[in-house]
């Protein structure tokens, strides 16, 4: 692939005076010159290099420019091309741009026409790069072990890549069943931290009076029923990462000792007065609103800003439209394997019923309808009789309540009542609109129009190149 500092312009043209003068217009641009002068020469000067940008005498003694355009443009499409001419006929003109041309020059031409069609087509390559880039960004539909390819989730999914590098403190909220210790699980395995152990303490299991054993471990002895010393999660976590989850419910008491430990990376296991230095990275969550937490006296102020270097919040289930069928599919395939059974898909039925519920306990309830249906029922599609409650009494309800279905009322329209323009100019008003009522935000355009960031970036590109 061509380098993405310097640019490769292979310049195609049998006259070796003409060659010699494109290369002497373009020796102050930051390019890499490649020539030929004929189709042969082209084509492995092609295979071999990929130039970003050919520009292409369509007069070559061995093979007609048409061909050689259309040869390029199929095996490496990624290449740009502008055709250079003496012929100014409009179909000629046509047939190369309908090849894929990205421009074209007319003979004869002073070096100033050559230069700026050259930067206006490398600034063209670099758009297309950054669109792709885009593009290859927001249609991850899978990441780390989240499943989705929403708007809201390919957001958690940057703030991830950007976070796991630094041994900054991630505090995680989003109700129950969102997916936190997938979250915090995927910062660790993308730092550099990774070789060392994820360890998790769900600090709401715990019996108070053991939290701080189970974080910082204990001696022999150190009270009734401790027979032998014992490790803490924050020894075990040394080199790694320790994730606190549910850590809102955790006692004032061992706050002020868990404030401590942060800022010193220093603890004192139970009945020991020998201080344990470790390196832990730091990952909290919890399902309560910490603010209201620290307003209402549970939760220490300073602990929380302590916390709070990096805050993700992760969206419920029903704020992440279709990511709920990709996971409800996805479960059914693993369920379906688990228990031998048929299941391969949800009816349309369920489908929308699906996208409609609010899904109190987001994933996770999920999870546990997808496994009772394949569970207690066997067939090819997942049908709304197979519901668990309570999606039974709403599929029910939904049938019961639904108006018997009626042929749709032909309209018939005076002629003098139709606006009739072209659908070019239909699609673009309809783009432009969405763009402005998501106040500039493409990707969300895109969402609600129902197609990729990068065809609405493409569309743009195109009207502003017509100007």
């Amino acid at each position: 692939m061509a380098s993405m500092s310097v640019k490769k312009v292979l310049i195609v043209e049998d006259s070796t005076s003409l060659n010699t003068l494109y290369q002497q217009y373009l020796r102050n641009e930051k390019v890499e010159i490649l020539t030929a002068g004929n189709g042969a020469e082209t084509k492995y000067l092609v295979a071999n290099h990929e130039p970003s940008l050919v520009l292409l005498d369509l007069g070559l003694p061995d093979i007609k420019g048409m061909d050689l355009l259309e040869w390029i443009k199929s095996e490496y499409p990624h290449i740009e091309v502008v055709i250079i001419t003496s012929q100014n006929a409009i179909d000629t003109v046509v047939e190369v741009m309908r090849l894929g041309a990205l421009d074209f020059i007319e003979k004869p031409f002073d070096g100033k026409r050559l230069i700026t069609t050259v930067k206006n087509a490398l600034k063209q390559i670099a758009l297309s790069q950054q669109l792709q880039t885009l593009q290859n960004t927001f249609s991850r539909s899978e990441y780390q072990g989240f499943i989705g390819s929403s708007l809201p989730m390919q957001a958690i999914y940057k703030i991830i890549e950007a976070a796991a590098p630094s041994r900054a403190t991630v505090f995680i909220t989003g109700e129950s069943g969102t997916g936190k210790e997938v979250c915090a699980r995927a910062i660790h395995d993308q730092s550099p931290r990774q070789p060392g152990l994820f360890i998790a303490l769900n600090c709401g299991a715990i019996p108070r009076e053991l939290m701080e054993s189970e974080i910082f471990g204990h001696i022999k002895g150190a009270f009734t029923g401790a027979q032998k010393a014992r490790d803490g999660v924050a020894t075990q976590a040394d080199g790694g990462t320790l994730f606190l989850d549910e850590i809102a419910e955790m006692d004032m008491d061992l706050q002020t000792k868990l404030l401590r430990f942060l800022q010193t990376g220093k603890f004192q296991p139970v009945g020991s007065d020998k201080e344990i230095s470790v390196d832990i990275r730091f990952v909290c969550a919890t399902n309560k609103n910490p603010l209201e937490e620290v307003k209402a006296g549970r939760f220490r102020e300073d602990l929380y800003y302590r916390l709070q270097v990096i805050p993700i919040h992760l969206p419920r289930l029903a704020e992440r439209g279709e990511d709920t069928l990709a996971i409800a599919e996805y479960f059914l395939k693993q369920f379906a394997t688990e228990e031998n059974k048929e299941f391969v898909g949800l009816s349309e039925e369920v489908k929308q019923l699906f996208l409609d519920y609010d899904w109190p306990g987001n994933v996770r309830q999920l999870q546990n309808v997808i496994q009772n249906i394949v569970v207690l029922h066997n067939a090819k599609m997942v049908e709304s009789q197979h519901l668990p409650h309570p999606l039974n009494n709403i599929a029910v309800s939904q049938k019961a309540t639904s108006p018997a279905a009626e042929p749709p009322t032909p309209q018939v329209f005076a002629s003098s009542e139709v606006k009739i323009q072209p659908l070019a100019v239909t699609e673009r008003e309809a783009i432009e609109s969405a763009i402005a009522y998501c106040n500039g935000n493409i990707p969300k355009a895109a969402e609600l129009l129902d197609v990729s960031p990068s065809t609405i970036y493409r569309k743009k590109v195109s009207w502003d190149s017509a100007g």
